[in-house]
């Protein structure tokens, strides 16, 4: 039995009138920092007769005029009421519908503080010369830049218009034109029908590289031929992810290096994942973010959660085909590394998290939907998938998820629809009767922390880091005599968390001086190095964490300083300082993060 995929998240009615398709309209006006013009949803009846009103999703929006059209030539204004304003949900916008309607034209206004846009000056960007916009719709934010259906339980297609300043070029989660001349104005379609928190746009000087022959990246154009270096294996990894789990059934695959002050690693919008700078470490040690967000292109993108409480259908399978991307790319030596390294920053969030926040099936009633977005549905929705391939069998469980994706294409799915699903296709046929109560699917899903046949992952290469970094601790070995001249980024990860915790000031100019973590320019190794001289109060490396924190806006890399900064009156003083700084270049998502830490 189908499982209510009702959205606790969303006001929207789509049981009873749903949006099927999007026509937008903006000017985006960067001396106001607004997008004005005006969205027109192409409605259904689900039940006929079912109510009068259309029930959507806003927030902080100026409303203007709303209109109806049964043919989209005549258009009359209609009643609507803007609902009162909820902390977390926004406020709903109810339209009175007439009984032929099936267009609705919202004209309308963002507010400059949208908390899923932000616009960034001139000086905020790598070129220094021209202002940049990009908007964040994960995971109820699209609603603060369009009036909709903010629910990833309904899906939508669209078509867009954006003017924009000359010389600065508009990107969307669609079809792009990387040759469309620079004359102000941009149109867009995407025909694919996704949810509302993958519809994407961002406005800035950008400049386009190929890198095969669905895949490229556009970026600044200081910042273009680096990325595309960096990230030139993209084209290899769809063909590995096609040759397991099926076509890729976007057409082109691009992504959009923003400038820093992005609060993610990387989001999945369809056709253009938008990415951070801070993965492009010269050395192709961080483009795991570039298969994970690939593999949204099947899980998250192509199979939906249904509501948030269902994240880690997204998260989770996601991670198990990053992991299986970079084995087919880059062997399994890096997998392990990588999982191993993932293991730990579960368990240490597990440690963290109360054990209602430990589960995968997480009731997130009354609370933010980002509140969710912690390494539980990503790291223990993985265990959970890497749980199911080591017991029936890699083969078999390849063709089982390529068989998932086919069935559930363009479709949002909840928990219930997943494990029903699995029971039928998987485990019904297995020789053995009592598989299911085996693997403690029920704990998996419904329980708190790791159940005890979670999968471990042992890495050699790790192992002998640990090895290096014992000898060091001891005195046996020097700092400069230490075996490092082919780590990749994760050994040196590991190596910093392999070292006692408490250094002398003479142990960390040790490393500092073999090493040069100060001036690192990997931006993970300059983050754990910066958490390692908070802890130790190393003063040579404070002048490099204000530089750091102001300078990059990504959240997992800056909000663990803060949190360690602040563990001392010293430190929250530096804190509150740097944050003064800092805090106008970030995006609202992180600010509304670190605000808590900085400004309780």
């Amino acid at each position: 039995m189908r499982e209510n995929p009702q959205d606790g998240h969303s006001f929207a009615n789509p049981d009873e009138v749903v949006v099927r398709h999007l026509d937008l309209d903006w000017d985006v006006r960067f001396d106001r920092r607004t997008l004005d013009g005006s969205a027109t949803l192409h409605v259904e009846r689900v039940v006929e007769g079912a109510g009068a009103a259309l029930r959507l999703d806003t927030r902080d929006l100026s409303i203007i005029a709303v209109e109806l059209s049964d043919d989209g030539a005549d258009w009359t204004q209609t009643p609507f009421t803007l609902g009162e304003a909820d902390p977390i949900l926004g406020a709903p916008l109810e339209v009175t519908l007439s009984e032929a309607a099936t267009q609705v034209r919202i004209a309308y206004t963002t507010s400059p503080g949208a908390s899923g846009v932000q616009g960034l000056e001139p000086v905020q960007t790598a070129g220094k010369m021209h202002p940049f916009m990009f908007t964040q719709s994960q995971a109820i934010h699209a609603r603060s830049w369009i009036p909709l259906q903010d629910t990833p339980g309904v899906r939508v297609t669209y078509r867009a218009t954006v003017r924009t300043p000359p010389a600065l070029r508009a990107v969307m989660s669609a079809a792009n034109d990387a040759e469309m001349p620079l004359d102000g104005e941009f149109r867009f379609e995407m025909r694919q029908p996704i949810p509302s928190y993958l519809i994407a746009l961002a406005v800035g000087d950008l400049a386009f590289r190929s890198m095969g022959a669905r895949t490229g990246v556009y970026a600044e154009p200081s910042v273009v031929e680096s990325a595309a270096a960096e990230f030139n294996d993209t084209e290899a990894m769809m063909a590995a992810t096609e040759r397991l789990y099926g076509p890729y059934r976007w057409e082109r695959y691009d992504l959009l290096v923003l400038p820093p002050s992005f609060p993610f690693g990387g989001m999945e919008n369809p056709r253009l994942t938008f990415a951070t700078p801070t993965v492009i470490a010269g050395d192709k040690s961080l483009v795991a973010l570039v298969a994970h967000e690939l593999a949204h292109s099947w899980s998250g993108n192509l199979v939906t959660n249904a509501t948030w409480r269902d994240f880690w259908l997204n998260e989770g399978v996601t991670v198990y085909l990053e992991r299986r991307i970079l084995e087919e790319v880059f062997g399994r030596t890096r997998v392990d590394m990588e999982a191993t390294l993932d293991r730990q920053a579960l368990d240490e969030e597990l440690a963290r998290l109360e054990p209602p926040d430990q589960i995968l099936h997480i009731d997130l009633k009354g609370r933010d939907p980002d509140d969710g977005m912690n390494q539980v549905p990503y790291l223990k929705g993985e265990l959970f998938l890497r749980l199911l391939e080591e017991t029936v069998g890699r083969p078999r469980f390849d063709t089982f998820l390529r068989a998932y994706f086919d069935h559930f294409a363009f479709r949002s799915i909840t928990t219930g629809d997943f494990v029903a699903y699995l029971n039928a296709h998987l485990l019904a046929d297995d020789a053995d009767a009592d598989l299911a109560e085996t693997l403690q699917i029920d704990a998996w899903l419904e329980q708190p922390g790791l159940p005890a046949n979670a999968p471990r992952s042992m890495s050699d290469a790790l192992t002998r880091v640990e090895q290096q970094a014992a000898r060091w601790a001891s005195g046996e070995t020097a700092a400069t005599v230490l075996e490092t001249s082919d780590w990749t980024t994760q050994e040196w990860l590991h190596f910093l968390k392999s070292v006692p915790e408490t250094l002398t000031a003479g142990q960390m100019a040790e490393f500092d001086e073999a090493f040069g973590f100060t001036e690192a320019g990997n931006s993970e190794v300059a983050h754990q190095w910066l958490l390692t001289a908070i802890r130790n109060q190393y003063e040579p490396a404070y002048l490099r964490f204000e530089t750091y924190l102001v300078g990059i806006g990504r959240r997992k890399l800056i909000k663990p300083l803060y949190d360690e900064l602040v563990k001392t009156p010293e430190g929250r003083a530096r804190a509150e300082a740097i944050y003064e700084r800092a805090r106008p270049g970030y995006h609202p998502i992180a600010v509304s993060s670190i605000d808590e830490v900085v400004r309780p």
